[in-house]
């Protein structure tokens, strides 16, 4: 008898699709729908029932638009999700016919979704990938996004005699010479005139990164600097928007001494630097430039995002290193940080082997991983809100771009340096490696997160679909036993849970407390106390208590570490 053949744990159907994927279609855009598709077709029990519980929807259909068309009132069958704000307008249920059409396309988008999350012979992830893709197909096809099925846009024409209809032109014509549906005038601001204004100096430059050390607004600061790592995704200005939004303004009139990174913007010259170097001429040469230019042994550090990571990996690093005694950060911070990578979000439709290997394939060509190619995938993530929603209001209706700050920054983007972007990819999404004792080797140290001794205060968003705050919270199962977290989960989004000063009366609010190391997550926020407003008032609170007695403001520049350039410093600038 022959060796039956080695799938390795894939059904057939899944086989052929990844063979299919490699070399047609490594996003899985196609391919991942025909798999569903023919999974169904070899399930034909699971379909039928599929189809009947479709059948039953637009049987209740037929009853509502009887009753609507009779003038009857009616309530609607199926309800757009809390998030969808795409019918919205009033129209959309007053009136009986675009009623029906709202009801009609999101009864088979409704079940259709479902169907895709449902396939039977699939496993989770190819499961989740169909539906994804799935989605942004029905996402595309709303009627909300063709004219003469969007009753406002309709309204919008007649009541102003065709106007709308030619700014809207105008647009599409402004978008098309840009290459991409824009979001915000790429005009509509200046960093350093009206974004990243605090004031502040350059005190340290390297290859990879400037310091900027802010001017301090109080005669006397805490004798610990804070030293934030931001990502190197986009660029460090999202902590410094503007002087009601700003981050580091908040700390520095609250008596801190803060320090941030803003790294530079890699070239095809930089295609060969690695995650070790971020690691010894970031986050290494920062830590100690802060020390040294404060003149204490220890610091506080913070990471945001991939910084985060960042900075998990480099405090695991350092407690190899130097002994936990010996590690010049005293306490540590995190800002919606992924370091369990099993369940990363609808990210993890781009992250497998076919999808790495293409996009190594693009980077070898040029050295880097483009911004711009970058922004369109997170954009596709939340394809309603930030893609389609502009081809409505700008060529539908007609609007101008509105010039909001977090847009504006969200497409400032930056690129990726292969090495280093490749080794991201592989050993934190695809093969979670952060997560495991001693396997990955960071700058001649084998780490793991359990000799992470120093207490952390880790903060989290509901609504984040880029670090999902469940899998965010599992830092607590990884740190060490005995290190101290307190652990917050704040309304709203990835940037808006974070960029989140305190306004009277609060927009909105945050759970707050400490999780046992093994506490599933479910247990931790039925317990945690909720709080009105934002949490960086609990946050320089904790520090005030762990960042030593006040001194006298340290200056913003110094002999040994002499002013470079004036915040925003000159990398944050390069296109």
């Amino acid at each position: 008898m022959s060796n039956p053949i080695d799938l390795n744990g894939l059904s057939p159907v899944e086989h052929i699709g990844k063979a299919v994927a490699k070399a047609f279609d490594p996003y899985g855009v196609t391919t991942s729908l025909l798999n569903a598709q023919m999974a169904w077709l070899m399930h034909p029990q699971e379909f039928s029932r599929a189809v009947n519980a479709l059948s039953g929807d637009l049987l209740q259909l037929q009853a509502h638009l009887a009753r609507r068309a009779l003038g009857i009132a009616s309530d609607d069958v199926i309800q757009p999700h809390a998030d969808d704000a795409r019918f919205k307008e009033p129209v959309w249920t007053d009136s009986a016919s675009w009623d029906i059409v709202k009801e009609w396309y999101l009864a088979f988008t409704h079940r259709l979704q479902d169907m895709y999350f449902e396939t039977p012979g699939l496993s989770d992830k190819e499961r989740r990938r169909a539906a994804f893709w799935s989605r942004k197909w029905l996402n595309m096809v709303s009627p909300t996004n063709f004219f003469w099925l969007n009753p406002v846009a309709m309204e919008r024409a007649v009541a102003t005699k065709g106007e709308s209809l030619k700014l809207g032109w105008e647009n599409f014509q402004r978008d098309l010479k840009a290459g991409n549906i824009q979001m915000v005038e790429p005009d509509a601001f200046t960093v350093g005139k009206d974004l990243a204004t605090t004031p502040g100096k350059v005190v340290f430059r390297n290859r990879l990164v400037e310091l900027i050390h802010y001017t301090p607004t109080t005669d006397k600061v805490r004798a610990m600097p804070i030293v934030i790592v931001t990502p190197w995704i986009n660029k460090f200005y999202i902590l410094d928007l503007n002087a009601k939004k700003s981050l580091v303004k908040y700390l520095t009139d609250q008596g801190f001494s803060v320090f941030i990174t803003s790294w530079k913007n890699p070239t095809a010259d930089m295609a060969d630097v690695r995650f070790d170097d971020y690691l010894l001429e970031g986050v290494n040469e920062v830590v100690r430039v802060a020390g040294e230019f404060c003149k204490v042994p220890k610091v506080h550090l913070v990471g945001y995002c991939i910084g985060g990571t960042l900075v998990s990996t480099y405090m695991a690093w350092a407690n190899k290193r130097f002994g936990a005694d010996q590690v010049p950060v005293a306490h540590w911070t995190l800002f919606t940080t992924l370091t369990d990578f099993s369940h990363p979000g609808d990210i993890d439709v781009f992250i497998d082997d076919a999808c790495i290997e293409a996009l190594e394939e693009t980077m070898a060509k040029r050295g880097y991983l483009d911004g711009a190619e970058m922004a369109t995938s997170f954009r596709m993530l939340r394809s309603n809100s930030l893609v389609w929603h502009y081809w409505v209001h700008s060529y539908l209706l007609g609007e101008p771009l509105p010039p909001f700050d977090v847009l504006f920054w969200n497409v400032d983007s930056t690129r990726m340096p292969q090495a280093m972007h490749s080794y991201y990819l592989r050993e934190m999404y695809l093969h979670n490696n952060l997560i495991k004792r001693d396997r990955l080797q960071i700058a001649g140290e084998a780490i793991d997160l359990d000799r992470i001794v120093q207490p952390l205060y880790a903060v989290t968003a509901e609504d984040d679909h880029i670090a999902p705050w469940k899998q965010c919270y599992r830092i607590r199962k990884y740190v060490n036993v005995n290190a101290p977290v307190r652990f917050v989960l704040s309304t709203s989004g990835h940037i808006l849970g974070i960029v989140n000063p305190p306004v009277d009366p609060p927009k909105r609010a945050y759970w707050i407390g400490e999780p046992e190391r093994n506490e599933h997550w479910e247990h931790w926020h039925e317990r945690a106390e909720k709080r009105p407003g934002t949490w960086w008032q609990d946050w320089t609170a904790w520090l005030g208590e762990r960042t030593g007695e006040l001194v006298d403001a340290y200056p913003v520049s110094n002999r040994k570490f002499p002013a470079l350039a004036d915040a925003p410093g000159t990398y944050v600038l390069e296109k």
